[in-house]
Parts: structure tokens; sequence; C-alpha cells
């Protein structure tokens, strides 16, 4: 394959990337949302975010994906969706003095009933959970992907 074939192909994948990666990213916002009343959830919807991160990082470059989804952020995106999660769940044992058990939602005192409640709470957990897993997968990705290049920086080091 001769250089001008490798540009062609390059600039196929780039561009069905781009289109295909904001529609990738809805879906999994939808995938989250909907979890909580059926199929899906945080966890599913989270790795299909942290797949459309990967595919812009497999495309572009892995230094492109960590410029445009800093460690800083992975880690505050996870810290954030586990606060999230842990959150309701010690709410509902606050709320519940004694009684309730964590992340049972009919004790919580939002206004509007117990459905109400458990809708509302189910939903920011099932947002946390899909927080929490994009932030990790994505970590996980750049740091077994960047592997290779702290082996080779040492090993230039060396006299």
């Amino acid at each position: 394959m001769n250089d001008n074939d490798r540009e062609e192909q390059s600039i196929i994948v780039e561009t069905v990337s781009r289109v295909m990666i904001p529609f990738i990213q809805l879906f999994s916002l939808y995938v989250i949302i909907h979890g909580a009343s059926g199929p899906g959830g945080g966890f599913q919807g989270g790795v299909i975010f942290a797949a459309s991160i990967i595919l812009y990082a497999l495309t572009y470059s892995l230094s492109r994906g960590k410029r445009r989804f800093p460690p800083g952020s992975q880690i505050t995106l996870a810290t954030v969706g586990l606060s999230m999660y842990a959150g309701i769940g010690l709410l509902c044992l606050f709320f519940g003095r004694g009684k309730a058990h964590y992340l049972n939602y009919g004790f919580l005192p939002f206004t509007g009933g117990f459905e109400s409640n458990r809708a509302l709470a189910m939903e920011v957990v099932e947002i946390g959970i899909g927080l929490a897993v994009t932030g990790m997968i994505v970590s996980i990705f750049f740091d077994l992907a960047g592997r290779g290049d702290h082996a080779q920086e040492e090993q230039e080091r060396e006299p």
C-alpha cells in the first residue's frame, strides 16, 4: 500500500468517525436515561460513551484524544459519578432513620410521592453510574494505550 492509499483510508476513517461519534454519544445518553425503565442503564451507556471517546483517540491520535479528554477530567467524571450514586444511597439511609436500606428510594423527602421519588432517584443513580463508568473506562484505555510510550521513553533515556 502506498502513501496515497493510506491518506485516502485515513480520510475515510476520519470522516466516518466524525459523523458517527455524535450519534454514538447521543445513543449512549439515551441508554443511560432510558435504563431506569427499560433495557440498558448507566453501565451500558457509560461504556458506549467511553467507546466513542476511544474511537476518537484511535482515529485521530492518542495525544489528541488525551487533549480532548485529559486525565483530570477522567478522574473528575468518575468521582462525580460515584458521588451521585453514593449520595443518593446515603440520603436514603439518612432519611430512613434506621428503617431504610441503601438505595431504598421510598424514604427520600422529595415532593411528589413514592413513584416520583423513585423515578428521580433512579435517574440520578443511572447518570452517576454512567459518568463513573465513562471516566474509568477511558482512563483504563489511556493508561494501557500509553504503556508503550513510557517504555520507549525509558529506553531512549538509558545511555
